[in-house]
């Protein structure tokens, strides 16, 4: 019985080594992988799913965040009522955006507080009458070295780098 026992851990050992063996060669083959990187919004945005339609969040040059919706082949779709809120900064000083229409976008009226890893809320309701769907995230403005795009945009991804 005790050999048993002695031949079944060494097997089990010998098997999860091997495991952990590939694991690690898998992990460093690859330089970067983006779970939803194919999501990134028409503009280069993150694109937000809890709303029907879709919509695509993006911070533009001026620091204005822009606001498009989206149907299910990434075409815009103009707003149609949609009001939307959305609240960033830190937590003890937060900023307020609101958006106005400018074209088949919303804008905000104002620009991002200072800081480049803001908590942030996005609430967008589809009229005045409906609930608020909310969708939360940090805004990281920094750009991913692999894919050029803003971290914010790439949603939870992971960043398997080379050793």
């Amino acid at each position: 019985m005790k050999n048993a026992l002695a031949i079944m851990s060494i097997l089990l050992t010998t098997a999860l080594a091997g495991f952990a063996d590939d694991k690690h060669k898998h992990d460093h083959d690859h330089d970067h992988d983006h779970k939803h990187e194919a999501e990134v919004g028409p503009t280069g945005g993150r694109v937000l799913h809890k709303i029907e339609p879709h919509a695509e969040f993006f911070v533009n040059k001026d620091k204005k965040v822009e606001i498009r919706f989206i149907d299910d082949n990434n075409k815009v779709i103009a707003p149609s009522g949609q009001l939307v809120k959305v609240t960033t900064g830190t937590r003890k000083n937060p900023t307020q955006l609101t958006f106005v229409k400018d074209g088949n976008k919303l804008i905000s009226e104002q620009v991002l507080p200072e800081g480049n890893d803001n908590p942030t809320v996005v609430q967008i309701r589809a009229n005045e009458k409906a609930r608020a769907v909310t969708e939360k995230f940090n805004l990281n403005l920094n750009k991913c070295p692999h894919t050029g795009h803003p971290e914010y945009a790439l949603g939870e991804h992971d960043h398997d780098h080379k050793h």
